[in-house]
């Protein structure tokens, strides 16, 4: 299983990377067959008025993408929290993966993808002291990831094992992309293309 540590804001020392594995690995011990990579980001907020300190976890689990992030104002605690709600993850995972293999139901390999694109838009507005400021233009994130066709129901489970308010995906009917949600009142939504 390969470990990345990455952090933000922050000097990695060994002692922090010794302890993040530790928790990461107890975490995946018994799902060492399933799961490939572990990506770990660990950051501090820059402002001083915010104390978060945020631990986020992305595992790559025979194609499926499993993640948790959890903040607090102790890294070591938002380690300890996001070791515990993987763990979790993992097991529902294993769980439904080892249920649908029991049922005799075709086992797919997909990998599966997330996409976010994030932009900031300023009001230049409040520069209205004759004062002119040119700020830059908010760049954009590109992420590309190969999609394989996958069914409905199989993005569905997915967007349960991100924490993300959506999903995009390849339908395997039509091989369309299309984008399926998390409704604010409960249930699921789908935007696709007319």
């Amino acid at each position: 299983m390969k470990i990345l540590i990455h952090g933000k804001n922050l000097e990695l020392t060994g002692a922090m990377k010794e302890y993040t594995e530790a928790k990461i690995e107890r975490a995946t011990h018994h799902y060492k067959d399933i799961v490939n990579e572990v990506d770990i980001h660990l950051s501090i907020e820059k402002n001083p008025r915010v104390s978060f300190q945020t631990a986020e976890v992305t595992i790559f689990a025979n194609g499926t993408i499993i993640r948790a992030e959890e903040k607090t104002e102790n890294l070591y605690s938002s380690i300890d929290l996001v070791s515990n709600k993987l763990c979790r993850k993992l097991r529902k995972y294993k769980e439904k993966h080892h249920k649908k293999l029991h049922n005799n139901t075709v086992k797919n390999k997909n990998s599966f993808s997330n996409a976010t694109a994030e932009s900031d838009a300023i009001d230049k507005d409040i520069f209205n002291e004759g004062r002119e400021v040119k700020l830059p233009e908010p760049s954009i994130k590109n992420k590309y990831f190969a999609m394989i066709p996958i069914s409905l129901e199989d993005a569905r489970k997915q967007l349960d094992f991100i924490d993300h308010d959506f999903y995009v995906f390849r339908n395997k009917k039509n091989n369309e992309l299309q984008v399926i949600y998390k409704r604010n009142h409960g249930g699921y939504g789908l935007i696709q293309s007319k």
